[in-house]
């Protein structure tokens, strides 16, 4: 395959985040598009998080410790992708744990008042300055909720698929209303069913694409604003 970076001048120094609730693939897509744009990975360490079997089990007991986790690993690799000079797609963004997790925790009484309002004081502190890198471009991946509870079923770990459904629904709500909101950075919404990275190596192209013109129109943006 050609260099698509260079084809659809995608700068370097880009960091592409993927976002989409839970069985979307992000982790399928942040691959192949790493592959095809010559970028580095940053995933989420699922296999050495300590909490997130406990978590599975037990919500109300080990939510706080998950979220907290979380945030300090995702601070650590947003400061990491940038110390490097950029060239990274990002599996799922620090903004989903606060605003959906986090979030969603506290409002149906898996995580206590105090806890929730210690969680949000640290986000709103390491990420909420002007000093926080945000990502060139967020891609959020959408889709039915029928095709995201099959992709669980099929694909999904052992502890997600014992997870009862109304668990999978409200999030996938949340995800909704949550993207409708977001701005921090510019964002290309894909349908799961517009590609077919394991079938069809080629079809990253179209989404690379879309993805190059709204980097550009963002940077042009940027330009006039500092004239």
């Amino acid at each position: 395959m050609m260099n698509l970076r260079e084809k659809y001048r995608i700068p370097d120094h880009a960091v592409i985040t993927i976002a989409g609730t839970v069985g979307v693939g992000k982790s399928t897509l942040t691959k192949a598009l790493a592959k095809a744009l010559n970028f580095r990975t940053s995933l989420e360490k699922v296999d050495t998080n300590p909490y997130l079997e406990k978590f599975y089990d037990d919500f109300e007991r080990w939510s706080f410790h998950l979220q907290i986790y979380f945030l300090a690993e995702r601070f650590k690799e947003q400061k990491r992708m940038f110390e490097y000079g950029g060239g990274f797609v990002q599996d799922r963004s620090i903004y989903e744990d606060a605003h959906i997790f986090a979030k969603m925790h506290f409002e149906n009484g898996t995580m206590t008042a105090v806890d929730y309002e210690t969680y949000t004081s640290l986000f709103q502190a390491m990420v909420m300055t002007p000093y926080f890198p945000h990502p060139d471009l967020l891609i959020y991946l959408e889709g039915s909720f029928d095709e995201v509870m099959k992709r669980i079923r099929e694909r999904g770990r052992p502890m997600e698929q014992k997870t009862p459904v109304s668990y999978w629904k409200e999030m996938y709500e949340r995800y909704e209303t949550w993207i409708n909101e977001f701005n921090f950075c510019p964002v290309l919404r894909i349908n799961i069913n517009e590609y077919d990275i394991i079938g069809d190596e080629q079809s990253i192209e179209p989404i690379i694409q879309k993805a190059a013109a709204i980097i550009h129109e963002y940077e042009r943006i940027k330009n006039n604003r500092r004239r």
